[in-house]
């Protein structure tokens, strides 16, 4: 056989493969809305974790997450801090870029270029105050606040709408803060 035909039927064959394992998902299959808009800047500036689904990469933090965005040009500059047991501060730069059509409200963000993982603004308070962020799979969520403590009632809110988009409630852990990062 030809080389450039075993090199048409190895890429067909791996397309297959894919589409098989993609259809092997047990990842809820409802879409996931999002806000409208989201105006960027005032979304930049600093985020306070305030309760996330618990995940590998942020296996390490025991408290005083926060985020940092600002624009750089049409991308987004992420910085993403928190406290380890043993008191020291880990970081962890990223940029992330806008999904065209998308009102803003749906980012690609990146820490480990060329690979990008999705970031969705589900809920936002009218004021900026706190967010409720996720991904298509439901596999990651974060609610984050402006401020160190979030008002139970906000944070309740958060919570809320993110059952509304088919997350569960009891999955989503608080993230202690004692003291600013800045």
């Amino acid at each position: 056989m030809p080389r450039h035909h075993r090199l048409t039927l190895c890429a067909l064959s791996a397309l297959t493969a894919l589409a098989v394992l993609a259809g092997c998902s047990t990842t809820p299959t409802a879409p996931l809305p999002t806000v409208a808009t989201v105006d960027l800047a005032r979304y930049a500036g600093g985020w306070y974790e305030i309760s996330a689904l618990p995940n590998r990469f942020q296996a390490m933090c025991v408290a005083d997450t926060k985020a940092h965005y600002r624009a750089i040009g049409d991308d987004i500059e992420v910085i993403n801090r928190c406290r380890q047991a043993d008191g020291s501060v880990t970081r962890a730069t990223g940029i992330a870029k806008v999904v065209a059509d998308s009102g803003n409200a749906k980012l690609r963000v990146s820490f480990f270029r060329p690979f990008y993982g999705n970031y969705w603004v589900l809920a936002l308070d009218p004021d900026y105050r706190w967010v409720l962020v996720g991904e298509p799979k439901r596999r990651f969520g974060w609610v984050l606040s402006r401020t160190p403590q979030m008002a139970p009632a906000d944070l309740d809110a958060a919570l809320q709408r993110a059952v509304e988009r088919g997350y569960a409630r009891a999955d989503f852990k608080p993230t202690p803060q004692s003291q600013p990062l800045d």
